[in-house]
């Protein structure tokens, strides 16, 4: 279970997170929604390690994370796809996916057939370049380097971001079949609505920095929750 306690975050003098509580569950999808510049992309960074909280913990498997470095919360199964993708756009795709091994033991540094028959367009292009793949297959490859660590808390922001709508369903089922094998708990940032909430069990959406609607998706008022994403 992450444990996400009363958080509060801040770029200088500017606050991006106000008290933010949030719980991801193993076996279960957790999607956060909202606007733009609302704070979902610094939670995210907050959870993995790459901005400091200013107070509030963290919790992974009843350990307090607040304090660890990202590759350190990576070695305890933490996986991260960030906004963006952020592949190496010069490294082929195997190269691409052995950047994942850094947090693994060395017995572990392979990539699991599984990868490949949730994305077995990426098993046919292990020697191009990341750079010459479309947007679709780079998002692919970002949540495959992800998964090379065997996370136990998947972490994605706004995977479907400029990608079509095929990729869009082959993702659905990807973060579904991992939900299903009741093994890890996902995170997911999105904006694309009726994806999140079809996708989700629990969800939360944030306005201003801090979490104003939450719950499981059966309880959730659908109006409630776009009358927070309209601009």
């Amino acid at each position: 279970m992450l444990s996400v306690d009363s958080i509060d975050l801040y770029y200088g003098a500017a606050q991006a997170l106000r008290g933010v509580s949030l719980k991801a569950a193993i076996g279960r999808v957790t999607c956060v929604l909202g606007r733009n510049g609302v704070g979902k992309s610094s939670l995210l960074r907050a959870i993995v390690g790459q901005q400091p909280i200013a107070s509030g913990a963290i919790t992974w498997m009843d350990e307090n994370i607040s304090g660890l470095a990202p590759h350190l919360r990576a070695r305890r199964g933490v996986g991260y796809v960030p906004q963006g993708r952020e592949i190496f756009p010069l490294l082929t795709v195997r190269e691409n996916l052995a950047t994942g091994y850094s947090a693994l033991k060395r017995d572990q540094r392979f990539v699991d057939d599984e990868i490949f028959s949730l994305f077995p367009v990426l098993a046919e292009m292990m020697g191009r370049r990341g750079g010459d793949l479309s947007g679709g297959q780079q998002q692919q490859l970002a949540i495959a380097r992800a998964l090379v660590t065997r996370p136990k808390l998947l972490v994605l922001d706004e995977p479907t971001e400029g990608i079509q709508p095929s990729i869009i369903r082959d993702i659905g089922r990807a973060i579904q079949y991992l939900r299903n094998k009741g093994g890890m708990a996902i995170l997911v940032v999105e904006q694309y609505f009726e994806w999140a909430r079809d996708l989700a069990d629990d969800y939360a959406v944030m306005d201003r920095g801090a979490v104003v609607l939450s719950g499981e998706r059966k309880d959730m008022v659908e109006s409630e929750v776009r009358k927070r994403l309209s601009v």
